[in-house]
């Protein structure tokens, strides 16, 4: 199965970021194609945001997460309100899993497993 997941954790607030507006872009030669959006569940995950059919062939991508909307909700001024992740996808791969760790002033991604 070929797979495209995310997980958020809030670390201001030492919880899963749950509810936040995720969307995933591919890159094409005419520019940014969306694939698919989500919103992530109450354990902050977006388990599968590859649709069915869709081809997860080497080239780029890019998660794009809706921070303000998230920060909103809680009254908490953030200092980035959208968080876009570029990442290559490589030849054979077949699952990626790009994690957020969030706080109002920042935030860091890694290649999760």
């Amino acid at each position: 199965m070929k797979r495209i997941s995310t997980h958020i954790l809030d670390l201001a607030l030492g919880k899963p970021a749950s509810d936040v507006p995720v969307r995933l872009e591919k890159q094409e030669p005419s520019g940014w194609r969306v694939v698919a959006s989500d919103r992530t569940d109450h354990d902050g995950r977006c388990s599968q945001l590859l649709p069915e059919g869709e081809d997860l062939s080497a080239g780029h991508c890019r998660l794009s997460f809706d921070i303000a909307s998230y920060y909103d909700t809680q009254k908490i001024q953030a200092l980035y309100p959208v968080v876009e992740v570029t990442f290559r996808v490589r030849d054979g791969e077949t699952q990626l899993h790009i994690p957020l760790l969030l706080s109002p002033n920042g935030y860091t991604t890694y290649r999760g497993s």
